[in-house]
């Protein structure tokens, strides 16, 4: 396969995988796209690790980062908030509703030796302070692609990034904000439909990438959103992108760290089971449904807080739920929650993530030529 992505990356499929676990980004990028590692829950040294890891996995081949620094947030007109300064901002109600939630659920404290709820440091998390030591350890690492996940990157991190030898890539919701991505400088756009996991807009990827690609054009563009097989990666393509980002489709994998509940959890669910959300994050994404998600969405309980309160909010809670997860004495089963899109509805086997990226070409290459062979018996 050969498009303007294979090219700019020197891979053999235009395959990007968004992850957060580094087994699954090295194996994509072994398999011939390219992995790319989401970076925001690691502290220095765990990126440092991770990093270093993969390079050594992957050899001479690509792999990325994905940051996130969101355009509007808690404190961004100062760079970002101290986490002490935005536990500050918590309000005591929300505190209050969650400690019941986990009481009511019947989800045990964290034991004492089970250390911090987060080692975020001294700058919280989704902030431009952050990111900015993350940018510094993965360049050291040299990879292919840096992206930011919300919003337009930061004028220094595509200054730094592309000094560096990297390409910088930015998601978006609609064409006007990829637009805005281009006139910043990016060298490519992630066109993410309605339909993705995590923070996702409000326009459905049949639509948006076409025009995404007739904004930016000939800046390169990824489809993303609900692609996770390969007629919707053939389908992504005929829309005029390059090639495709996927994120849900691996947290299935045999690779992945998807807590087993979670996991059988994706394995069950239907395309429906999913919801936009800002009770994890604070900011629209979208996840699976669960009691979690029924609890906050209920009329007598506080609003979900902005970002990035609501990640320092929920941090503990949520490490408690996966703990005992998979016990069945506590109610944390019904609880334990992710990101995951509507691809969810078939991804209902466990693969190696090589065998997965595998599959996606081979049903690529049927799904072309069935339609060429349309084509040709139209004629």
């Amino acid at each position: 396969m050969r498009t303007a992505v294979t090219d700019m990356f020197g891979i053999e499929f235009p395959i990007m995988a968004f992850t957060h676990c580094r087994d699954v980004a090295a194996e994509v990028s072994r398999a011939g796209g390219l992995g790319v590692l989401g970076v925001v829950g690691h502290s220095d040294e765990n990126l440092e690790t991770d990093l270093a890891w993969i390079r050594e996995q992957v050899g001479d081949r690509p792999f990325g980062v994905d940051l996130i620094v969101p355009a509007r947030y808690e404190g961004a007109d100062q760079g970002g908030l101290d986490t002490e300064q935005v536990k500050a901002l918590i309000p005591e109600e929300h505190q209050q509703f969650l400690d019941d939630m986990l009481d009511r659920y019947n989800v045990p404290p964290l034991p004492d030796d089970d250390g911090p709820t987060q080692n975020w440091g001294p700058a919280a998390p989704l902030s431009s302070r952050r990111a900015d030591r993350h940018l510094e350890i993965a360049l050291a690492y040299e990879p292919a692609l840096v992206a930011n996940a919300l919003g337009p990157p930061p004028p220094e991190m595509i200054v730094k990034s592309q000094a560096a030898g990297a390409k910088v890539a930015a998601l978006a919701g609609r064409a006007v904000h990829a637009e805005r991505h281009v006139a910043a400088g990016v060298d490519l756009i992630v066109a993410q439909g309605y339909e993705a996991g995590g923070h996702t807009g409000e326009i459905g990827s049949m639509v948006l990438i076409p025009e995404v690609v007739d904004a930016v054009a000939p800046v390169p563009v990824l489809g993303a959103g609900g692609i996770g097989r390969g007629r919707q990666m053939a389908a992504a393509m005929a829309l005029g992108a390059q090639g495709v980002w996927c994120g849900s489709v691996w947290l299935a994998t045999e690779e992945a760290e998807t807590t087993p509940a979670v996991k059988e959890k994706f394995l069950a669910a239907a395309s429906s089971d999913t919801e936009r959300s800002r009770t994890l994050t604070g900011k629209p994404a979208r996840m699976l449904r669960s009691a979690w998600t029924e609890e906050w969405n209920r009329a007598d309980t506080p609003d979900p807080l902005p970002m990035p309160l609501q990640i320092i909010l929920t941090g503990e809670a949520r490490r408690r739920i996966d703990r005992v997860s998979h016990h069945p004495e506590s109610g944390a089963q019904k609880l334990a929650n992710y990101f995951v899109g509507q691809i969810v509805g078939t991804m209902n086997q466990v693969l190696p993530t090589r065998q997965v990226v595998y599959n996606l070409v081979e049903e690529f290459i049927e799904a072309v030529q069935t339609l060429s062979t349309q084509i040709e018996d139209g004629e």
